[in-house]
């Protein structure tokens, strides 16, 4: 048993020690994304149409 722990001791270590050395680590720069902005009255047109709609629809009942 004592073998088998060795071995496996030996093993780890022998794996990390051939790993290679520390890699140069290089900054990676964000990507910044321009997207363009509508304004802001545009989210409010569709539920005002459909408002619009519903009233016109129960006025002519």
């Amino acid at each position: 048993m004592k073998k088998l722990a060795l071995a496996a001791a030996l093993s780890v270590a022998s794996t990390t020690a051939f790993a290679g050395g520390i890699a140069p680590v290089t900054p990676v720069e964000p990507v910044v994304i321009v997207e363009d902005t509508s304004s802001s009255s545009a989210g409010i047109i569709v539920p005002i149409l459909a408002i619009i709609l519903l009233a016109a629809a129960a006025a002519s009942d």
